[in-house]
């Protein structure tokens, strides 16, 4: 049974959020499309997600000097284990959906924070003497973002990096590629905001169909 992992990064509801409608409407077709399926929902702005501070850095360092998980700190031990269950998560399923706006031209600084904690060589990545290899080669991807103005063409298309870091994480992990669904313009186009928006959820329900009929991914 493939395993899908959605996961979200905004603080309101699909009712405010452009990102999460058109994530709403793609989970809604997905789930018609392949029921037996499971789908475990991450929302970021509900999930632990420590910051890689003094106490991670000290925890692995005393970990590969040989000192025993039981020996870290308190706070050590919880923020290491945490680390740990993120990434553990994240390897062990088979599709992901991100789900986030552009803010400032990235996304909500907890996507990064989440981005570091499954960032983990020997998880999620390996160092070879060629350089470093991606270990999810069976995976695939979607990403939706959402933003007021239109970045993923034109003139201010330079200044989009949510898209463009997440594909570059993913394939330094190993994912083949990473789809997106782009619902931008609807704050510089208000007249417009609500065909923006239906727009997009009717091609998020497009892609859904396909991300539900993949059972076997590309390898590198």
């Amino acid at each position: 049974m493939p395993q899908v992992l959605y996961i979200t990064a905004h603080p309101l509801d699909d009712t405010q959020s452009y990102s999460l409608a058109v994530g709403k409407a793609f989970l809604e077709s997905y789930r018609e499309a392949s029921p037996g399926d499971e789908i475990t929902h991450l929302d970021l702005y509900k999930t632990e997600i420590p910051y890689i501070d003094a106490d991670v850095f000290a925890g692995w360092g005393k970990l590969r000097s040989g000192t025993a998980f039981e020996q870290l700190s308190p706070e050590e031990r919880h923020k290491v284990r945490r680390l740990g269950e993120l990434a553990d998560q994240f390897v062990a399923a088979d599709k992901y959906v991100f789900v986030a706006p552009m803010w400032n031209f990235l996304f909500p600084p907890l996507l990064k924070a989440y981005i570091d904690a499954i960032s983990v060589a020997g998880k999620s990545f390996t160092y070879t003497d060629e350089g470093p290899v991606g270990l999810l080669t069976n995976k695939q991807a979607l990403h939706i973002q959402a933003s007021g103005g239109v970045y993923s063409e034109g003139p201010a298309a330079h200044f989009e990096f949510g898209h463009r870091y997440l594909s570059a994480v993913m394939s330094f992990l190993g994912v083949p590629a990473v789809e997106a669904i782009f619902v931008e313009g609807h704050s510089q186009h208000p007249e417009r905001a609500d065909q923006i928006k239906a727009e997009a959820m009717d091609r998020a329900r497009e892609a859904a169909r396909r991300f539900a009929r993949t059972r076997e991914y590309a390898t590198v």
